[in-house]
């Protein structure tokens, strides 16, 4: 399998590069499931970018930093916002259909969001990922250049280092990307991608976490194999957890989206805190109420929830007209109704849950890593944007403004021969007698990030997970060495070793500032500084 570009996973990220690139390059596109099943098609808020003239590249960069807890980049955080326009008018352009508003200066309704300022949402209803990756999806199908590779799972990739690894070690050479192994999940075989470029667009890792907002497809593993590949990674401590995922036993994963909150939702106790039940609690917690940034929401919810043994909270908009509520929110309209919950009516159960990976593979602002060829881009990547704590809407845009710069990059480049690459070696591998193995380390890791990883963390948890990380890292990698490799052993694989790292740059920081609340250490520091670790050289 030879192709210029070969690109992992298929959310707006992934589809971007491959849109800027496929009129000079041959692509490929690496999907672990259908195309449209990550998580930018979950996506249900909306695009931040400034669209109004009451609004300002300043205000946008402004929410961002605050929001962001002082340890956003703020030369990335002005070059994504400053480019915001241009790639809402490239999806525009691919036909993306948001909803109208013919009053509005550019003919679309813009909502507003926690930590914004203004309304600057640029918005498809209340299913914007959805909208946008329907879009581009069709175009990605019809384009000869493109070959879509669905139901394919990376393995790792491939660099001169572990081609030559005496001749790396001897010369001290600059190692290059030159491609990756991929297991067709169909029929089992493991094919060799030959890329003089590739890009990681895995999307983040949320199912490290036992109750997250993220499809199962989001198991890190982007950030793991450029990791594995000798790649910087940087400020994985910060996972957000969204305020609002609702809490139902036959809802797994369902969003309820911020621009509920935006559009003036409220969050009351329900009616097991007695004779507090139906009061707003967010005004003893923050100033900002309801729209306080994530962090902050999320905090006082697992607060509350904590202090008076509830399983879950309230959010209300029932006071709002039934016929705007269907208008702006039809899928979360008819996704309560199917289970019961009637929101023109009735208030939505809701609770925390992991949704957005802040840190990820240092990168510049066209996508590339510390490994010549490599590229990363969207969740995988961390540009310095989101800082301690992404601004609400700032991801998809991320996504569209850094998936062009890459392609860019990768456009301005000699095209250069891929060395032979050697197929993978399956001869001494065999079937596993013990599947129940993965699947109980899977549930183990999962569980014991949620109980000590989680919104509130101290030093004796993150010690007690690390133990329990190495415990179960030692046995999955002697099972990764001895038994022929599955789709499930392959995310297990990636999830501790993103765990790993979600845990070791927590403990080095020793503070708690944006979404790492430490009780050992309740001071933010005078000095915002990033966490960067660096893989030792194989």
């Amino acid at each position: 399998m030879k192709f210029d570009v070969a690109i992992v996973g298929s959310g707006l990220a992934g589809l971007s590069v491959a849109l800027h690139l496929a009129e000079t390059r041959t692509v490929a596109i690496i999907s672990k499931r259908a195309l449209l099943d990550g998580a930018s098609n979950w996506a249900q808020g909306g695009i931040a970018a400034v669209l109004d003239s009451g609004d300002s590249y300043d205000q946008h960069i402004d929410d961002t930093l605050v929001a962001g807890g002082g340890l956003c980049e703020e030369s990335a955080t002005r070059y994504i916002v400053e480019h915001g326009r241009e790639a809402i008018e490239w999806l525009i352009a691919q036909g993306v259909p948001f909803t109208r508003d013919e009053s509005a200066e550019l003919g679309f309704h813009l909502t507003r969001e926690g930590g914004h300022s203004q309304r600057r949402i640029i918005h498809a209803a209340d299913a914007t990922g959805h909208a946008v990756q329907v879009t581009l999806e069709e175009k990605v199908r019809a384009h000869p250049n493109i070959t879509l590779f669905e139901h394919h799972c990376a393995i790792d990739l491939i660099t001169s280092e572990k081609l030559h690894p005496s001749k790396s070690a001897r010369h001290h050479a600059q190692p290059k990307c030159h491609g990756l192994y991929v297991q067709d999940e169909q029929t089992g075989k493991v094919l060799t991608f030959a890329a003089e470029h590739t890009v990681m667009a895995t999307g983040g890792a949320g199912k490290v976490y036992l109750y997250t907002t993220n499809p199962d497809t989001a198991s890190g593993d982007g950030i793991a194999m450029a990791w594995r590949a000798g790649c910087r990674v940087s400020n994985m401590e910060f996972i957000q957890f969204h305020p609002t995922c609702l809490y139902h036993p036959y809802a797994k994963s369902f969003l309820i989206t911020e621009a509920i909150r935006g559009e003036g939702g409220l969050l009351k106790l329900p009616p097991e805190a007695g004779a507090a039940a139906g009061t707003r609690f967010m005004l003893a917690h923050d100033e900002r109420a309801e729209l306080a940034p994530r962090d902050v929401v999320a905090r006082a919810i697992d607060f509350e929830i904590k202090k008076r043994g509830l399983d879950y909270v309230h959010l209300d908009i029932s006071h709002k007209p039934a016929d705007f509520l269907i208008e702006h929110f039809p899928t979360i309209y008819a996704r309560c109704l199917e289970l019961g919950i009637d929101i023109t009516r009735q208030p939505i159960p809701i609770v925390p849950a992991a949704h957005y990976t802040c840190g990820g593979v240092v990168t510049d602002l066209s996508g590339r890593t510390d490994l010549p060829g490599l590229y990363a881009v969207g969740e995988t990547a961390c540009t310095g944007l989101h800082g301690a704590n992404r601004l609400a809407s700032n991801s998809l845009l991320e996504c569209v403004v850094i998936g062009r710069a890459c392609a860019t990059d990768i456009a301005s480049k000699e095209k250069d021969e891929v060395p032979y690459l050697p197929d993978w070696d399956e001869s001494r591998v065999t079937d596993a007698d013990e599947e129940v193995v993965i699947s109980h380390n899977w549930d183990e890791l999962r569980r014991f990030m949620w109980n000590y990883v989680g919104i509130v963390r101290t030093t004796k948890r993150l010690e007690r997970a690390q133990h329990r990380i190495a415990l179960l890292k030692e046995e999955i990698d002697e099972y990764y060495r001895n038994f022929r490799i599955t789709h499930d052993l392959l995310e297990l694989r990636n999830l501790v070793d993103v765990a790993s790292l979600i845990v070791n740059s927590a403990l080095q920081r020793r503070e708690s500032r944006g979404l790492h609340f430490s009780r050992d250490y309740p001071d933010t520091l005078p000095k915002a500084l990033p966490t960067i670790l660096t893989p030792a050289r194989r």
